[in-house]
């Protein structure tokens, strides 16, 4: 397969994997959107994220780590439970945050890599593959920050109501979610 060809399909995996495909990935990154709905603020984490995924995710495609997905999907499941009780609990993101979401998108990349092993790596252009698949992630990742940012906080986030009609319901749906995900992916 050609070098475009390989980059055009890898971005797009990575793209699809987030959008449409990434329920839980979505979940994540509205979520961390959701304590600080600053645009800039938003990107550094997501970007820090991308970091850590790309990092775990080439360690693990390649064989480095051996990540065994019973125990990587519910950690997915409980770093999504986090951060949305993060939400709940604080007014601002406390100095800890990137660390956190640095460790977070260690585990994700962990998952992202059986999505690479299952679709195959092309030998020669292996790098190439993963990085236009991370690029594609990052893609998605930022459109979620876009629509959440035009649709919610450019409208509500001055709002002295913001907190207690938006981030407390939509953190609180979430960590339901994220529950109900951990539970199905510990036990069933």
């Amino acid at each position: 397969m050609a070098f475009i060809e390989i980059v055009k399909q890898y971005f797009a995996l990575g793209f699809s994997h987030v959008i449409p495909q990434g329920f839980d990935h979505i979940l994540f990154i509205v979520s961390i959107f959701l304590l600080s709905p600053s645009v800039k603020s938003v990107l550094i984490q997501c970007s820090v994220f991308t970091i850590a995924h790309s990092i775990s995710l080439g360690l693990t495609a390649s064989g480095v780590i051996l990540a065994n997905s019973n125990i990587i999907e519910p950690l997915i499941a409980i770093s999504i439970l986090y951060t949305s009780i993060e939400n709940i609990i604080l007014d601002n993101i406390n100095k800890f945050r990137l660390i956190i979401i640095f460790l977070f998108g260690l585990i994700h990349g962990m998952g992202f890599a059986s999505v690479l092993k299952e679709n195959g790596l092309p030998p020669f252009n292996f790098w190439e593959a993963i990085l236009s698949f991370n690029i594609g992630v990052e893609l998605g990742q930022i459109t979620i920050i876009l629509f959440a940012y035009f649709f919610i906080s450019k409208w509500f986030n001055k709002k002295e109501w913001y907190k207690n009609r938006i981030v407390y319901p939509i953190s609180t749906v979430i960590g339901c979610i994220a529950i109900y995900l951990s539970i199905e992916r510990i036990f069933l």
